[in-house]
């Protein structure tokens, strides 16, 4: 009996070539494979709003895992799946919690026809405004402003809650969103915004290591192979059949890995899954 295959890859620093994009060459090696049928996905805090441009030249069957594991998005139907939503009395605390530190909540919504709705003020620090503009273009995410972010939290379709700001803020905003209890609560600042701290929560259990899981479940897969380079693919590593890292990956990645191979700039992991698919 053969062995059915699912190959799952981190698309930043992994599948993604120096220019953040997939690159030709690996495009055309990935829908080669699943027109032959082979199941190739892609896991990432992304949303679909910037995953669909950036595989626009590249065919996958199976649902992505979207926003960190929060869901999955099926490019084929262009609608959610299997989303983990925070419970309404649980996002409208984190909301509180932000707002006494000064900070205002960003509110991801889903939207029955596709769109991700994210419901934020205007203005605000200059990360939060960058951020905001920086994602105001895109098709599947629809952004609303409003002076009250929170008062949209009620309708039980909450997937993520997100406030950015100076870290000075943020940092001491954590603890107390953590002492809610039942999140998964992640701080983190990005090189593309100096200075600035970004606090985002999810339900509890929300990790893309279980959007793997379930999407093992659902497509029937015998065997997972995950590609990965940075430490919030370590999970995903951990329960895979086998984890295969990148050359450019962090040593602690490299250290959990089966296999190392090439770097994300050699189209490594479309040549990978090349010549181990059958």
């Amino acid at each position: 009996m053969s062995c059915k295959q699912l190959f799952v890859t981190d698309m930043d620093g992994t599948l993604l070539g120096a220019d953040s994009r997939v690159s030709r060459r690996s495009a055309l090696i990935i829908t080669d494979l699943s027109r032959r049928g082979a199941l190739i996905t892609v896991a990432t805090a992304r949303t679909p709003g910037t995953v669909e441009p950036l595989l626009a030249d590249t065919l996958t069957l199976p649902p992505a895992v979207v926003m960190t594991g929060a869901a999955m998005w099926s490019r084929q139907e262009q609608r959610y799946r299997h989303a983990r939503l925070l419970p309404d009395d649980k996002a409208a605390a984190v909301c509180d919690v932000l707002g006494r530190f000064g900070l205002s909540p960003m509110v991801y919504q889903l939207g029955a026809d596709g769109l991700l709705l994210m419901r934020c003020r205007d203005g605000g620090y200059e990360a939060e405004r960058r951020f905001k503009a920086e994602r105001s273009h895109l098709q599947l995410k629809k952004i609303t402003l409003c002076d009250d972010p929170a008062s949209s939290v009620g309708n039980g379709d909450t997937v993520l809650i997100l406030a950015t700001g100076p870290l000075d803020l943020t940092t001491p905003a954590v603890e107390p969103v953590e002492a809610i209890g039942g999140l998964s609560v992640s701080h983190y600042s990005d090189p593309l915004y100096p200075g600035a701290g970004f606090i985002e929560v999810f339900t509890h259990g929300v990790t893309k290591a279980r959007g793997i899981m379930d999407l093992k479940a659902l497509t029937g897969a015998d065997h997972v192979t995950v590609f990965g380079d940075n430490l919030n693919d370590i999970p995903m590593m951990q329960v895979a059949d086998t984890a295969v890292a990148v050359a450019n990956a962090l040593p602690e990645v490299k250290a959990v890995a089966d296999v190392v191979i090439g770097a994300n700039t050699d189209d490594a992991v479309a040549r990978y899954i090349a010549d181990n698919y059958s």
